[in-house]
């Protein structure tokens, strides 16, 4: 049996699932991409067990063919190979895979398809549809927010609070929580699941940056994403997320707006002379003028700032960590941010000034303790 297809057409589509594999796999068989020819269209499968893409692609043929393809092997072959149509011929009896190009011949041992796993079905009542940009803003605006703590797994993922009034996509690590709204989005009924971020990740690398439509299914255990070529499957991680709500402060009377650009560049350049582990900064705020300092002593490092800004309540002295601050700041696009503070020992709101039609963003932060220094 065999096929013909070119090497950019297929090195294009197993770049998009190439990331799911382990290099640690808990299956052998994992290791390998399920190549499953029928009917002239070639569906690619990789998975780790926890996350599954499928990719399709149409190929010449003259029979059906199904093989595990080794996929490290495969993917450096064709990564130094110019373009070119390639033939892949396959023994059905020993799964020996033979790549025929131009000026060589490449053997490599498959293997069975049949011991790969099974892909879950989406036998659910739960669907939802939405435009590949909307998704792909939404994974972006919060992955960045979600924890790397293997003992609080709720905060590993993206909690998707999808409502009939509107969806909810949040994140949170315990020191900054993100609210990623949109209001266009409704749905006939109420569902919360947390997609894990490993899957979230290949999604916003896979998606289109327009209005493709995207296909989203649920059961109680898995979650089910369609789009253009691309299936993504993926385990619910199988938790209670927090109560995002009650940690948003109600009551904050003080406004600080400012330039996103000048604060995020000046961050870029304090965090610099700032502790290495806290990434401490200290907004002292007044009416027009936003102090920005940070300080090392263990190295004697120093560095502040002025920037101009309209505040609007009581003076301030506040401190955050900058990282956090640089990363928060950066996923937003509006020219200026309003933090909506109450009290040094309390969160803050961070909201951007203009919003798209049907978004709406909320960022939290929690602030850190602040030294005696002037």
């Amino acid at each position: 049996m065999k096929f013909t297809i070119s090497v950019s057409a297929l090195q294009k589509q197993l770049a998009i699932i190439n990331g799911v594999i382990s290099n640690n796999p808990i299956v052998p068989i994992l290791e390998n991409f399920l190549f499953e020819l029928k009917e002239g269209t070639l569906t690619i499968t990789a998975s780790d067990l926890q996350t599954t893409m499928i990719t399709r692609l149409p190929v010449a043929a003259g029979a059906d063919i199904n093989v595990a393809i080794p996929a490290k092997i495969l993917t450096d072959t064709l990564k130094s190979l110019p373009d070119q149509p390639v033939t892949f011929e396959i023994d059905n009896e020993t799964f020996v895979v033979e790549i025929h190009s131009e000026n060589g011949r490449y053997k490599l041992a498959g293997e069975n398809a049949d011991d790969f796993p099974r892909v879950p079905n989406a036998e659910t009542n739960f669907k939802m549809q939405l435009p590949a940009k909307i998704l792909a803003s939404a994974i972006t605006g919060t992955l960045f927010a979600t924890s790397t703590d293997e003992l609080r797994p709720a905060m590993n993922g993206v909690f998707f609070d999808l409502r009939e009034d509107a969806s909810n996509f949040v994140s949170t690590d315990g020191n900054r929580l993100i609210r990623y709204r949109r209001t266009d989005l409704k749905n006939s009924q109420k569902l919360g699941v947390i997609i894990p971020k490993k899957a979230l990740n290949l999604m916003k690398s896979a998606l289109p940056n327009d209005e493709t439509p995207v296909s989203i299914a649920f059961n109680k255990s898995n979650a089910f994403f369609r789009f253009a070529d691309t299936q993504v499957i993926c385990r619910l991680i199988d938790e209670r997320f927090p109560d995002y709500e009650n940690a948003i402060p109600a009551n904050n009377p003080n406004h600080l707006t400012v330039s996103r650009t000048e604060l995020l560049a000046s961050l870029k350049r304090i965090v610099i002379y700032a502790n290495r582990n806290t990434h401490l900064v200290r907004f002292k705020i007044s009416s027009d003028n936003l102090f920005i300092s940070a300080e090392d002593l263990d190295f004697s490092n120093e560095a502040n700032e002025n920037l101009t800004c309209n505040y609007e309540g009581e003076e301030m002295e506040i401190g955050f960590n900058a990282k956090f601050l640089i990363e928060m700041l950066s996923s937003l696009e509006s020219k200026e941010v309003v933090f909506e503070l109450s009290s040094p020992n309390r969160a803050g709101i961070i909201l951007p000034t203009e919003k798209q039609e049907g978004e709406d963003v909320l960022m939290l932060l929690m602030p850190l303790m602040l030294s005696s220094y002037a």
